[in-house]
């Protein structure tokens, strides 16, 4: 990303036309100007330079003169085309009166990135953003030596990928997207809440979301421009609420769509807080978000005091960097390596005196999810998990809570008394030295999902590898007892706390 100017931003396509979207989407999917289309005419090296902000390979292999090249090189790769041979492929016409193109000499140029993107039921979306956004997010900017203001928005970035992923897709009947961006969570959303709502405090972040979503065919949102959730309606609430925030903790926000602008982890902790009050019970609140890790405090425990009363909560660190790694990821991202030094090292030095200051030592990274559940003992579930995962996510989100209100629902002797199937895909492995009698311990590890792995005892592999739903838990502690030769009784006892970690990870599914 390149570093601030006072530019003023290029104009935008209209968003009053939605007869002149609706032909140009017709052009884009009659040429195949799709996710997987680009990712067979590129081929996947050249597709995945695109996310490191690397363009040349890209250009290689859009040389020729199919309309699928002309398309990426003009919306995607930011490259003037002839009139005449975008005239083959596109309306142009209309689209140079809805402002999606300009003329440059005898060439058209796009006023707009447009970025293929799939849905994840494998619908064809065009992702809309500020030209120099398409290719590489924020990084795009700055590795073409780009210089922006701060009303940039944004094309799709990992964040973005990762917050659809991990959302949960229940139809709804509202939902409400925060700091809506370019709008590719509103775009989701669109799919499965009969109502959708986005904010934002950028005015053209709106307007490119309104962008995005009658280009790729979705209905329409209610727009709200204001910050968090000041421009909504005292007293509205919703079924759903994403966000993808300007998390980074910064000194000053000098780039609003990135950094929070409040002290520290504020804004993060200002989100989550808020959400409770506008959530339906049963509804789900799913954030990213940093947060600080501070001296002399447990950053669990900062963030079990961010949850609002009447949710239960599930939050992961994905990640940790201390303060040093924190600054040059985000000073690289704004381009200010690029810049004069002097300047870059006195940004460097504002980042590590705002950080000594509150005595942070290290920001981490991850996923916050709410639900409105208005229980007398809310769950609280905050843990580390910086592993692989497979997305998406949102279906193991959901069933988490479920499991939550299984478990809260019974007792020792009610969970005895319930019947169990062990998880799919979940396998056992044994660890010891080689040729010993028994293992030093069993983990059982999940292949899906959380990809979750836990040690268990004997007793925990034995019981979760019989489970089929065809006994009660009680009967199999019954039976494994009298094969170790253990009273029933304690092993009743000693089990239930093992089956509730069991189920609550995942490992064991309740129900016959």
């Amino acid at each position: 990303m390149g570093g601030v100017s006072n530019a003023t931003p290029s104009p935008l396509p209209s968003a009053d036309r939605p007869d002149v979207a609706t032909r140009l989407r017709e052009a884009l999917l009659a040429a195949d100007f799709t996710a997987d289309g680009l990712l067979d005419l590129l081929g996947a090296p050249a597709y995945a330079a695109l996310a490191r902000s690397e363009t040349v390979p890209a250009l290689r292999a859009t040389r020729g003169d199919t309309p699928l090249e002309v398309l990426t090189r003009l919306f995607l790769l930011q490259e003037p085309v002839p009139r005449a041979r975008a005239a083959d492929v596109l309306p142009v016409a209309e689209c140079l009166d809805g402002g999606w193109l300009v003329p440059a000499g005898d060439e058209v140029a796009a006023t707009v990135d447009v970025r293929p993107y799939g849905g994840l039921d494998g619908e064809d979306w065009f992702i809309v953003s500020d030209l120099g956004c398409a290719v590489g997010g924020a990084g795009g900017i700055a590795g073409r030596g780009r210089q922006t203001d701060t009303a940039v928005v944004l094309g799709v970035g990992g964040a973005s990928t990762t917050l659809a992923g991990i959302t949960v897709r229940t139809p709804v009947a509202s939902a409400l997207d925060l700091g809506t961006g370019s709008g590719i969570q509103a775009l989701h959303a669109a799919q499965h809440a009969t109502r959708v709502t986005a904010t934002d405090l950028n005015p053209r972040a709106l307007h490119i979301t309104a962008l995005t979503l009658a280009l790729s065919g979705a209905p329409a949102a209610d727009l709200r421009e204001g910050s968090l959730f000041e421009p909504l309606p005292d007293g509205d609430t919703y079924d759903l609420i994403v966000s993808n925030p300007p998390f980074v903790i910064s000194p000053g926000a000098r780039l609003t769509y990135r950094d929070g602008g409040m002290s520290g982890d504020d804004l993060c902790r200002s989100l989550v807080q808020g959400a409770g009050e506008r959530l339906n019970v049963g509804g789900f609140a799913q954030f990213l978000a940093n947060w600080q890790h501070v001296e002399g405090e447990d950053w669990q425990d900062r963030l079990r005091s961010w949850v609002p009363r009447g949710c239960d909560a599930w939050i992961v660190q994905r990640e940790v960097q201390d303060i040093t790694q924190y600054a040059e990821l985000w000073l690289r991202d704004a381009g200010d390596h690029r810049g004069d030094q002097a300047e870059y090292q006195s940004r460097y030095d504002a980042w590590l005196d705002e950080f000594e200051a509150r005595k942070v030592k290290a920001v981490g990274f991850g996923w916050i999810t709410l639900r409105r559940t208005d229980a007398a003992e809310p769950s609280l579930t905050v843990e580390e998990w910086p592993h692989p995962v497979e997305q998406p996510l949102g279906d193991t989100v959901r069933a988490h809570f479920e499991r939550l209100d299984y478990l809260r629902g019974r007792d020792d002797a009610a969970l005895l008394e319930d019947r169990f199937r062990l998880a799919a895909e979940v396998v056992q492995e044994q660890v010891g030295l080689p040729g010993a009698e028994d293992p030093e311990h069993v983990v059982l590890r999940q292949n899906r999902g959380m990809r979750r792995a836990t040690k268990v005892d004997t007793v925990g592999a034995g019981f979760a590898g019989v489970c089929d739903g065809s006994l009660s838990a009680g009967r199999i502690l019954d039976a494994i007892a009298q094969l170790i030769g253990e009273d029933p009784v304690l092993l009743r006892d000693r089990t239930p706390a093992q089956i509730r970690v069991l189920v609550e990870q995942g490992f064991l599914e309740p129900g016959a």
